[in-house]
């Protein structure tokens, strides 16, 4: 008797075993999915929950037998979270590899230099793939729950392509960005040259917002630098467009008229002297170290020429004379 009951328990067991090889194996098909389909692993869960998860998306049967699998394997402590996606049925196996190695699928958003902060809200505020917890938060508030220590947006965020978790909070996103330009101005005014107009780092930052907007093109940024700083250092006004236009916010049509410059206001830089109050943009990599380190030159004045480039000149006669052959034609 006790052999038989010996018998039966092994054959019961071997069979478990063989079934359980064949589930871990064998894709698993199943009628409520259309591939490709996606699923996530909330942060925090644990492999029971995980498996829940799956099997309400669809993409995993018998979720109790997948458990098993996970604990025998020894991955029950490597789950990942995350957003995932399946073209195609898969293992039970292969499921489980994917969610220990993390094979997430990742959303992309680009933030190109130049942008406003303005124009970075509203593509983030866009984005289907991010969780839009700021929504109806003001510009202040967005910076307390990120916990910036600034008082404006404008200029705080680092220019990038950033990839992310589907379904993340665009916080965390926000405040990737922040942390990302407040390292990349650090490292800037640790190796800035010496004698520069600047009292802080933010009026470095402010600098390398105008340079980011003059010009397009990455070898004359030291060189718009260096004009701009001429000019501090004379007590020269910078007059510079962009400044005026991003005072100007939504009144401006396109067209920057003889009374815009006249018209004062904070970020005209034609009616006040020195730097605007903040920046007027996101600066990349390359315009903050332009701030930091603008070309030798005694350039005051510079015109543009076509193709994104300038023609610079250290007097005005120099200038108005640039100005007669490559605006007016003379």
């Amino acid at each position: 008797m006790l052999k038989r009951l010996f018998l039966l328990c092994f054959l019961t067991a071997l069979a478990a075993i063989a079934w359980l090889l064949w589930y871990a194996t064998t894709p698993m098909v199943g009628g409520r999915v259309d591939y490709p389909v996606a699923f996530s692993v909330e942060r925090g869960g644990t492999l029971k929950s995980a498996a829940r998860d799956m099997a309400q998306a669809g993409v995993l049967q018998q979720p109790w037998a997948f458990v098993m699998l996970g604990r025998l394997k020894g991955a029950a402590a490597e789950i990942k979270a995350g957003s995932y996606a399946l073209n195609a049925p898969i293992t039970p196996l292969g499921m489980l590899r994917k969610i220990t190695v993390g094979d997430t699928v990742l959303g992309k958003l680009t933030v190109p230099e130049g942008w406003s902060f303005a124009e970075m809200r509203g593509a983030l505020d866009a984005h289907p793939g991010l969780r839009h917890d700021t929504a109806g938060m003001d510009e202040v508030a967005l910076l307390r729950a990120i916990g910036a220590d600034v008082a404006h947006a404008e200029g705080r965020f680092f220019p990038d392509t950033y990839f992310f978790d589907l379904g993340s909070s665009e916080l965390a996103l926000y405040k990737r960005a922040y942390s990302a330009m407040r390292e990349q101005l650090d490292a800037a005014w640790a190796a800035r040259a010496p004698g520069l107009p600047y009292r802080t780092p933010d009026d470095a930052l402010t600098m390398a917002s105008i340079i980011e907007k003059e010009t397009g093109a990455p070898e004359e940024r030291p060189r718009i630098a260096s004009v701009f700083i001429n000019r501090l250092k004379i007590g020269m006004r910078l007059q510079t467009d962009p400044t005026v236009i991003y005072g100007l916010g939504e009144r401006f049509d396109g067209n920057l008229r003889k009374d815009d410059l006249l018209a004062d206001n904070p970020y005209n830089t034609y009616t006040r002297a020195g730097l605007p109050p903040t920046p007027i943009a996101l600066p990349g990599a390359a315009a903050l170290r332009a701030a930091v380190n603008p070309a030798r030159s005694r350039a005051l004045y510079f015109v543009a020429k076509g193709q994104g480039r300038h023609e610079f000149s250290d007097n005005l006669d120099a200038h108005n004379r640039a100005v007669n052959r490559y605006q007016r034609g003379r």
